[in-house]
C-alpha cells in the first residue's frame, strides 16, 4: 500500500446513523468529555509545546457562554469521545486558556499526528462549506441546520430544499517518460516552484477523460497509461484530489491555455539536486513526484528517497 496521504484516513467514526437522534445529540452537548474542532478565520487551534499538536478544548472552554447548538457541527466518536465543529467569528483571534494558538493548517498539517491533521481538516471543510451556503441556492432564503449540522435546509415553507457539503473533485497527475517528470508552475508560486499537473474535473467527464484533458491543455503533452494512484482530501476549501499518474506519448511543452507559467521536464538529478522547488511534502502533489521518484532501481545511484534529501518538499514559513 502507498503511504497513507496526509488529512486521509479512518481516523474518525463519523456516526451517520446518529445524526438525526436529537436525544442522543442533546446527551452528546451536555458530555462534559466532548470536545470542539474550533476554527477561525479558516484557521486551526494548535496546542503551545515544542511538538506540533492539535488542541481541542471541550465546550466550556471555547466561550464565556456554551454555543447556540445549531453552530456546531457533529463531526463523530474517537475513543468514546464525542467531536464538534465550531466556527469562532470575529476580526481578532480569542483568547482561549491552555496556550494555544490558532495556525494556518497548511503549514502545520505535516507535523501533526496524521490523525489529528485528519480531523482539523474535516472540521475546516464543514465550517467552509456552512459559511457559504447560509441562504437557499433555489430561493435565496435563510438555511438552518440539520442532521448534526451536516444538511442546511432552507427556511421558506414552500421551498425545503436541503443543501449537503460539497466536493469538488480534481484530478492531480504525474506525467512521466521513464527517465523524466512533467511539472508546471504558477506565477503566483514561489520563485522556482514546480508541481504536477492539476485541475478540476468537468461535468459529463470520467476522472481518466478529465486527465487527458487537463495535460493536454496545460501543457501539449499527450498521455496514454492513466493509472489510479491515491486520493488527499484537500480542505483548501472543499477539493478531493485524485492522483493519477501517465505516461507521455509526446514530449514537446507548448503552454495552451493561461494556466501555467512555464512547464517543463525534470529527470531525478535535477529533482535530486533541488533544481525545482517542490511542493510541500503533505501534499499528493509531492507524494505523486515521490511514486516517481523512488520507482525501484530508476533512483541514480547513491541518492536517498525523496523524503530523506533536505530541503525537498518544504515551503518557507512566510510563504
Amino acid at each position: 500500500m502507498q503511504r497513507r496521504n496526509v488529512f486521509a484516513g479512518p481516523y474518525v467514526d463519523r456516526v451517520a446513523h446518529l445524526r438525526q437522534d436529537a436525544a442522543w445529540f442533546a446527551s452528546a452537548l451536555a458530555d462534559a468529555g466532548s470536545r470542539v474542532v474550533p476554527v477561525w478565520n479558516s484557521r486551526s487551534l494548535i496546542a503551545d509545546g515544542e511538538t506540533a499538536r492539535a488542541a481541542f478544548p471541550t465546550l466550556g472552554e471555547i466561550a464565556d457562554r456554551r454555543p447556540d447548538p445549531d453552530a456546531l457541527v457533529l463531526l463523530g466518536r474517537i475513543d468514546q469521545t464525542n467531536f464538534f465543529a465550531y466556527e469562532i467569528e470575529g476580526i481578532d483571534p480569542p483568547q482561549l486558556a491552555g496556550g494555544a494558538r490558532f495556525e494556518d493548517l497548511r503549514l502545520v498539517a505535516s507535523l501533526l499526528p496524521p490523525d489529528e491533521a485528519g480531523l482539523l481538516g474535516y472540521a475546516r471543510a464543514m465550517i467552509s462549506w456552512r459559511r457559504l451556503h447560509r441562504f437557499c441556492g433555489s430561493c435565496g432564503a435563510k438555511t438552518l441546520p440539520a442532521r448534526g449540522g451536516h444538511v442546511l435546509v432552507c427556511t421558506n415553507a414552500g421551498c425545503r430544499h436541503e443543501q449537503f457539503p460539497r466536493l469538488d473533485p480534481a484530478i492531480i497527475v504525474l506525467v512521466s517518460d521513464g527517465e523524466r517528470a512533467l511539472l508546471g508552475r504558477q506565477a503566483s508560486w514561489p520563485i522556482g516552484r514546480y508541481s504536477t499537473i492539476a485541475g478540476f474535473v468537468e461535468p459529463g467527464e470520467s476522472l481518466e477523460d478529465a486527465v487527458a484533458r487537463e495535460v493536454l491543455e496545460e501543457t501539449g503533452v499527450r498521455v496514454d497509461a492513466i493509472e489510479y494512484h491515491s486520493s488527499q482530501p484537500w480542505p483548501f476549501p472543499s477539493s478531493l484530489m485524485l492522483g493519477f499518474t501517465a505516461h507521455a506519448v509526446t514530449q514537446a511543452v507548448e503552454l495552451r491555455d493561461d494556466e501555467l507559467e512555464d512547464a517543463r521536464w525534470f529527470t531525478r538529478a535535477e529533482v535530486a539536486a533541488g533544481v525545482p522547488l517542490l511542493p510541500p511534502n503533505q501534499s499528493i502533489s509531492f507524494s505523486l513526484i515521490e511514486h516517481w521518484f523512488d520507482a525501484a532501481g530508476e533512483r541514480p545511484g547513491g541518492v536517498p528517497p525523496l523524503r530523506q534529501i533536505v530541503g525537498v518538499g518544504s515551503w518557507p514559513q512566510s510563504r
